[in-house]
């Protein structure tokens, strides 16, 4: 399920639970699995997405860009953008058209609401290749496609998504205890508790691990600030798991968490707000400063049970959506 998308660019910020899944839908009065959509559909939703999202980020106009992006991706965008809007009120004045390739379309079948198909095409960041994976979902027929969860992958990391017999997408079943080392409800609930502890064998080290623990150990305690940070997984109404089964067994998941970061600093010290915080940022931050962000995940879960499986990040970006001082 192919077809040919043109967009401007995509920005930095573009670059730099289980409700989701599925459930029961009537049709004409009757329960039915049906198509997400279909490949003409899909592509027009591509279509609108990047050309609205891409004039939103123009101007910073977070309230266009919001007609076309929903879930947390449309907290983070609106976050975003109605910082950047109060700082640079003139827009992005090195904005840049960008065209994605040839886009390949999930689209799973499924009985109920919301629906969700998965949208990948290539493009480029700068002058590096990459690929775009961008999850849609809607409420109800009469509702719009909007982009709920993006992520931009080097081209050799794209998976490859299983398909039926008749080449729909496979997606992640509600109604189903899928074969998975870790169900993808519980994905927010065992991260966010690493990031908390260290404990447990669930996922793989890297960045957003391991070493994210690491970084944040040697930032805890310096001598005028002391760092501290909150992870919990996010509201499954809000925020829905999405995902698809993968070639071969396992599959990836999209899925959400919020983190807390507060810095209170010594007596005679003022926490530093950066321009772009003192748009979203209530009270004054005399001795503290909270900033709360939301952060979104893409995991490859592998089938259980496999010898050493483990939870591997293939993408995550994060936005600021709040703060407050004290």
């Amino acid at each position: 399920m192919r077809a040919w998308v043109r967009a401007a660019a995509v920005t930095a910020a573009l670059a730099g639970m289980v409700a989701g899944l599925t459930g029961c839908m009537t049709v004409h009065g009757e329960t039915a699995i049906v198509a997400a959509t279909t490949e003409a559909e899909a592509g027009k939703a591509l279509e609108r997405y990047v050309r609205v999202t891409n004039e939103a980020h123009a101007a910073f106009d977070a309230d266009l860009a919001t007609t076309v992006q929903s879930g947390s991706l449309g907290d983070m965008e609106r976050a975003s953008l109605t910082a950047r809007k109060a700082v640079s009120p003139e827009g992005d004045a090195e904005f840049e058209p960008l065209e994605l390739g040839e886009a390949e379309f999930h689209i799973p079948r499924q009985a109920g609401w919301p629906k969700y198909f998965l949208a990948s095409a290539p493009g480029r960041v700068g002058d590096t290749e990459a690929h775009w994976l961008v999850m849609f979902s809607r409420g109800g027929v009469d509702a719009d496609w909007k982009a709920s969860y993006l992520t931009v992958l080097a081209p050799e990391d794209v998976p490859a998504f299983a398909r039926d017999e008749d080449g729909y997408a496979e997606p992640l079943r509600a109604d189903a205890e899928d074969d998975l080392f870790v169900q993808p409800a519980e994905l927010g609930e065992k991260y966010t508790d690493f990031l908390r502890t260290g404990k447990g064998a669930v996922f793989a080290p890297g960045p957003s691990t391991t070493e994210r623990r690491e970084t944040r150990a040697e930032a805890a305690n310096r001598p005028a600030a002391r760092n501290e940070w909150d992870d919990s997984p996010a509201d499954p109404e809000r925020y829905p798991v999405t995902g698809l089964y993968t070639e071969g067994g396992g599959a990836v998941v999209f899925f959400t968490v919020h983190q807390h970061t507060k810095q209170t600093v010594a007596d005679g010290y003022t926490p530093t707000v950066d321009p772009l915080v003192e748009p979203l940022l209530k009270g004054e931050a005399k001795r503290s400063l909270t900033q709360s962000y939301l952060y979104q995940q893409l995991v490859t879960v592998p089938e259980e049970p496999l010898p050493g499986a483990r939870v591997d990040f293939l993408g995550q970006r994060s936005a600021l959506v709040s703060a407050e001082g004290a």
